[in-house]
């Protein structure tokens, strides 16, 4: 869809302190050829006091402090997540948005996996272009992946699970940047490449183990799993076709490319072979310093790309999303201006830079 009046108004991330890949290699927590095929230099590790929602609250006062706006001026706010907020059947939207905005903002919560933060976008994208001159809404993400449900190194191959919280808010009044368009995809057959053998009557305390369900898909599915990645394939080029002619450009009018985070030779596959642009037009060097935040990594990427400069006044952006299910949820954003807080956040190389070690230099 094309948005007419939709505007970034200011983005917020919460990322604690990175952990060096190779640390975790030397604990024997990250296999060796798995470290070197994914080429990662560190992940967000956040201390196990910390609350997901509380990383939220975070991100969202930067978010609403860079827009300028009022905290009464946003009338929505949507949370994602794909892990435990802290507390089980407890509204953790309702949290973020009481600690960042106030009592009286609605709040929901949504859950589709890693499409979740574009998902919701769309949806806050369509609150605020039917609501009143002044409409503003908030989308927020936050995980923190813990012992032992998620091994953090191991659960998923290609994938690192990092920790981190993200805030974007829409608003009619203006931004720093336009929505131009977005477009969401579906295959819900594939749901079953995670479903694994069934339902179970509660939760389990074993570890999470998502290649063990796409083996089994993989055993009991007429397709197998490489039908799988051609549809899942169809579906994202689809809908990066479609946002494309929505709004107005092709993939050489984009300067850059936010993708899910993960690991090298899966991000070659999704940028080079998938998209079919260079790795160096995505936001791989953030990526490989962060790890994989679930439903935040568009948000947290694109926020980077602002902060440290990389975009300007001009420049398009595509966050391209993706969550097993399949759903796809693609953006296309158009910086307007280079905000002065994004001069005041320091250049690249102020933040932080991989030394010949792998680790990250302060």
């Amino acid at each position: 869809m094309r948005w007419e009046g939709v505007y970034v108004a200011g983005t917020g991330a919460r990322l604690p302190e990175p952990v060096p890949a190779r640390q975790a290699v030397e604990a024997g927590l990250y296999d060796p050829e798995q470290a070197a095929a994914d080429d990662l230099v560190s992940v967000r590790v956040a201390s196990e006091d910390t609350a997901p929602p509380d990383m939220a609250v975070e991100a969202a006062t930067t978010a609403l402090k860079r827009s300028g706006l009022d905290a009464e001026d946003v009338e929505l706010l949507v949370h994602t997540c794909i892990w435990f907020q802290g507390v089980q059947m407890w509204p953790a939207a309702s949290y973020v948005a009481g600690h960042a905005l106030g009592r009286q903002v609605p709040a929901f919560g949504m859950r589709q996996e890693c499409n979740a933060c574009l998902g919701a976008l769309e949806l806050a994208a369509r609150h605020v272009q039917s609501g009143p001159a002044n409409a503003a809404a908030m989308v927020t993400s936050a995980d923190r992946f813990g012992e032992p449900q998620i091994q953090r190194w191991s659960s998923e191959p290609g994938f690192v699970y990092g920790d981190g919280a993200t805030a974007l808010l829409l608003s009619r009044r203006g931004g720093f940047a336009r929505l131009l368009a977005t477009v969401t995809g579906a295959d819900n057959s594939l749901e079953a490449v995670l479903r694994g053998t069934g339902f179970r009557p509660r939760p389990t305390e074993e570890p999470l183990d998502l290649p063990g369900r796409v083996e089994h898909f993989v055993r009991t599915s007429s397709g197998g799993f490489r039908t799988a990645t051609e549809r899942v394939t169809a579906v994202v080029r689809d809908v990066v076709a479609s946002v494309l002619h929505e709004a107005g450009t092709g993939m050489d009018g984009i300067a850059r490319i936010v993708v899910p985070a993960s690991g090298r030779s899966r991000m070659d596959w999704q940028v080079r072979q998938m998209l079919g642009v260079p790795l160096e037009k995505s936001t791989w060097d953030f990526a490989r310093r962060t790890g994989h935040l679930g439903a935040g990594d568009q948000f947290a990427g694109f926020n980077d790309l602002v902060e440290t400069g990389q975009v300007r006044a001009g420049d398009k952006v595509l966050l391209v999303g993706g969550g097993s299910g399949f759903t796809c949820t693609c953006a296309v954003v158009e910086m307007t201006e280079d905000p002065q807080w994004a001069t005041e956040a320091g250049a690249p190389e102020d933040r932080g830079a991989a030394n010949g070690d792998g680790e990250v230099a302060a």
